[in-house]
């Protein structure tokens, strides 16, 4: 399996390198597309959404060693209830409006969308209908146009782009684990248990548990950002501060989260969430987090990254590293799915979420596509996650190779096939250690989606 996944990876550069080559010479800017209207051009509200209904399935491995072992693997399960290894279900339901402040002023839009979904964002929400975003964007002065309230944060090209044009069904590891937030009140240390030693039972309370929906790579805060077209060249920053803790829940510690992104694009033609061209990037965020349980205290939390993208005829590719420091999410205790009791000694311990507070990692993905003709698109991703590198029995390796084809209905409804080929390790520890044990039980996975704009 590693073998072939550094084929796919070859590969796959390969591809990317080739179709270069093959064309003469974007990616989307999404700064100015999620953030404005065609300036005074826009409607005053134009209702918008998508829905994106799925199946997902894995062959549901048990885990093989420690004080869960034979209980479900929270790897293998079906998001976001962690229920089941296969299952249909509607991932995404959104409605919004956006337009221009007509006939008051053309110089200010707005942007508001609600989630109706089965997701990190309801479900952690207690299955009630969120409001995803819900800004305001003043464009009176050239070169520093203003948004504020509650959108997507300036940062990682697959967190930043708009949903309905992803490529894929299922985020990167790195992007899933450094920029999909998970908020805590705890570091989940009351459950803890220490990898190939018998278990302490320490707590047989309830496991530590998200406290509200998934950051959704959103924040609530204000931005100052603009575009500069110079010939074919167009050059975008985006500075912004915000509370650091995702939608629908306000300032806790008084501590802001700082963004900062730039991006310098070759326009080649085209216009709208697939336009034509070459794009460089770089971003990096900046923050704290508080805990208030287990392991309280503050403690920070910075991510950056840089990458390009690259869309032009048939040819689709992009490349991204990040890296990360502090406030890692590190996955459960033994591989359980979060308040299972474990199986050895009498369920005395539940299994828990955990954080690292200083931890450090970094991640990868690279990725091409190609466009067989107007319905058919196959593509190839792999991706790698390297978690707590500063930790020698707590890292842990992810590598994913997603195998995918699109087929287009018409422009605004599509069928997307994944197979996931999916690889984990603790590479510091013997084969036979308990975590890699565990870990040799991660399931590939197949996921079915069809996507419907409207």
């Amino acid at each position: 399996m590693k073998n072939f996944k550094k084929v796919a990876l070859i590969a796959t550069c390969t591809a990317m390198l080739g179709g270069a080559v093959m064309t003469t010479a974007n990616a989307a800017n999404w700064l100015m597309l999620q953030g404005t209207e065609r300036d005074g051009q826009g409607p005053r509200a134009k209702i918008w959404g998508f829905i994106q209904p799925e199946y997902q399935s894995t062959s549901d491995t048990k885990i093989a060693a420690g004080p869960w072992a034979g209980q479900k693997a929270i790897f293998n399960q079906m998001r976001p209830d962690l229920k089941a290894a296969e299952g249909f279900n509607v991932l995404r339901a959104r409605i919004g409006v956006r337009g221009i402040a007509m006939p008051l002023d053309s110089n200010v839009n707005y942007f508001l969308l609600a989630e109706f979904g089965n997701n990190g964002i309801t479900r952690q929400g207690n299955g009630n209908v969120r409001v995803t975003d819900a800004s305001v964007t003043l464009n009176h002065v050239k070169g520093a146009r203003l948004r504020i309230g509650t959108f997507k944060t300036p940062g990682s090209e697959e967190g930043l782009q708009a949903i309905h044009v992803f490529d894929y069904i299922n985020f990167t590891g790195a992007t899933n684990g450094l920029l999909l937030e998970r908020f805590f009140n705890g570091d989940g240390s009351g459950t803890t248990v220490i990898p190939g030693a018998p278990p302490t039972f320490i707590n047989s309370g309830d496991a530590n548990r998200p406290n509200g929906p998934v950051g959704a790579f959103r924040d609530t805060g204000i931005q100052i950002f603009d575009t500069f077209k110079n010939g074919s060249w167009e050059h975008s920053y985006a500075a912004m501060i915000g509370n650091g803790n995702g939608i629908t829940r306000g300032e806790n510690d008084d501590n802001q989260e700082t963004y900062l992104y730039w991006s310098s694009e070759l326009v080649y033609g085209g216009k709208g969430g697939r336009r034509e061209g070459l794009k460089l990037y770089a971003w990096n965020q900046k923050g704290k987090r508080t805990l208030t349980t287990e392991g309280a205290g503050v403690y920070d939390r910075d991510r950056s990254g840089l990458g390009l993208t690259f869309r032009k005829g048939k040819h689709r590719a992009a490349f991204e590293y990040i890296t990360a420091d502090g406030m890692i999410f590190n996955g459960t205790d033994g591989g359980a799915v979060p308040g299972s009791p474990s199986t050895a000694g009498g369920g005395a311990v539940t299994a828990s979420f955990n954080v690292a507070t200083t931890g450090e990692a970094d991640g990868m993905y690279v990725h091409y596509g190609y466009a067989i003709n107007n319905n058919w698109e196959v593509d190839v991703r792999y991706d790698e996650y390297n978690r707590l590198t500063n930790s020698t029995a707590g890292e842990r390796k992810f590598e994913t190779v997603t195998l995918g084809a699109q087929y287009f209905f018409n422009k605004k409804s599509r069928l997307i096939v994944n197979y996931e080929l999916r690889d984990a390790e603790a590479p510091n520890l013997p084969a036979g250690a308990n975590p890699n044990l565990i870990l040799a039980g991660m399931d590939d996975r197949l996921s079915l989606q069809i996507l419907t704009i409207f």
